[in-house]
């Protein structure tokens, strides 16, 4: 009797894994739509490509890998037993290249099978929210097939790959947080209208002015450390520039034209992108090889200057875990979930995210004959996201996520070492630059063209 009643549990999980996103789900939110569900899954894919990219990463991983008896080349042995295992491909940046472009192969593979799907209708968006257990395997698949892949110059055009992506994918990264900082804004504008109005708007003043704190003490630091008087000109220019172009999309954020033909702009979009735009200049002053430019955190936390710090590591070596590193994957890991949950109100970022207005955002939940509770299908009349367009996003940020770990670094051939490059530099700030942009397109685009709907 047990015997049968495992048989029909791994049955039911064999259909979950094989079916429908929501079956997969339903017991955690069981109240979420099927869109919803499928974009965490997928998200979950990514994560998992993620973390097993930092553990290939981390200090010391070979070391442990070659004491496996039999393993490693040039490893502990076994009498009678050759080592084949080539461990200096499974561990460091060689791995992160080879699982990164494993995730970017598998998501790119489905942004193509799912061009101009409308509905879930179409066959293919069976293939879309469900057969989990097969698309596990195909990711597996490819990434085992990615770690055959023969050095040769694979790194370095891999690299390029990395740099375009990377750069299209700060730019998403920047349009997430304006949408969401359009959507923080309407929701506690909306209920401080409702009530308490004091304690609403004193919210948005707190977070606006902490927001505006925070990226100026930045620029003072840029100024103090990543700066010198006879030198460091690219990194005044950045920074001074950047400054410039924040003042004044915050300044015309707030002008009465402005706020007439666009009433859900307002100071606190304007305090998050600042801020996210000095982060971007930071990150790409880290990349500086000039190191009289760019000092090491452990020299500015310790007082130490530049001369007389001892490295932490030798040249070349690749360390994910330094500040600008974590501090990008915790923004990647925003936009990641808040791109699989997100149903914006704001026309303009639908555009540009490839998104319909208002659709599925109700949860609404389905009860089986079983008596459980399941996500429903939002998407019979039409999708409520471009599925090639979010995979593509996936793609994007697999590239991302590459370039995070290896600290945008370029693989040198010659030495076999990781190197600071300024192209790494030119990528981030032009992102920056082109973020900032769109950000004040978003501002004047209903001033221009006031026969369009934008709001």
């Amino acid at each position: 009797m047990g015997a049968c009643m495992a048989l029909c549990s791994l049955a039911s999980c064999a259909s979950c894994l094989c079916g429908s996103a929501p079956c997969l789900l339903c017991g955690c939110c069981p109240s979420s739509n099927n869109s919803t569900v499928t974009r965490l899954v997928f998200s979950f894919f990514l994560l998992l490509g993620t973390l097993v990219s930092v553990i290939m990463i981390l200090p010391g991983m070979e070391t442990q890998l070659r004491k496996i008896p039999g393993f490693c080349q040039g490893g502990t042995t076994i009498p009678g037993i050759e080592n084949h295992v080539n461990c200096d491909v499974i561990v460091g940046y060689k791995s992160v290249y080879r699982m990164c472009f494993a995730m970017a192969c598998f998501f790119f593979l489905f942004s193509a099978i799912m061009i101009r799907v409308r509905s879930s209708k179409d066959p293919r968006a069976a293939i879309q929210n469900g057969f989990w257990f097969f698309k596990f395997l195909i990711l597996v698949g490819i990434t085992v097939g990615a770690f055959f892949i023969p050095d040769g110059t694979f790194p370095n055009v891999w690299f390029y790959f990395g740099i375009v992506g990377s750069f299209v994918f700060i730019l998403i990264q920047l349009i997430l947080l304006i949408d969401f900082a359009h959507s923080w804004n309407e929701v506690w504008v909306r209920n401080a209208e409702e009530g308490n109005t004091k304690c609403w708007f004193s919210g948005l003043l707190f977070f606006t002015i902490l927001h505006y704190v925070l990226a100026f003490t930045a620029i003072v630091l840029f100024y103090l450390y990543y700066t010198k008087p006879d030198n460091c000109t690219e990194h005044k220019f950045f920074i001074s520039f950047n400054l410039i172009i924040c003042v004044v999309v915050s300044v015309v954020s707030i002008l009465p034209k402005v706020q007439e033909a666009s009433p859900q702009s307002g100071l606190l979009q304007s305090s998050i992108i600042t801020l996210y735009t000095m982060y971007v200049t930071w990150s790409a002053m880290t990349n500086n090889p000039d190191r009289e430019c760019n000092p090491s955190l452990l020299s500015l936390v310790s007082n130490i200057s530049t001369a007389e710090a001892t490295p932490t590591s030798s040249p070349g070596t690749v360390q994910w875990w330094d500040a600008q590193g974590i501090v990008g994957l915790i923004i990647f890991l925003f936009c990641t979930f808040y791109a699989s949950i997100r149903s914006s109100s704001n026309t303009q970022v639908n555009r540009l995210m490839q998104t319909e207005e208002g659709k599925g955002s109700e949860g609404c939940e389905e009860v089986g004959e079983d008596g459980a509770r399941r996500a429903v299908d939002n998407e019979e009349d039409a999708v409520t996201y471009n599925y090639s367009f979010f995979h593509f996003h996936l793609f994007l940020a697999s590239l991302y996520i590459m370039m995070t770990l290896t600290n945008w670094y370029k693989p040198d051939a010659s030495t076999q070492a990781m190197q600071s490059t300024m192209p790494a530099v030119w990528v981030k700030i032009s992102s920056s630059w082109l973020g900032l942009a769109l950000y004040m397109w978003t501002l004047v685009a209903p001033l221009i063209f006031p026969d369009r709907e934008f709001s």
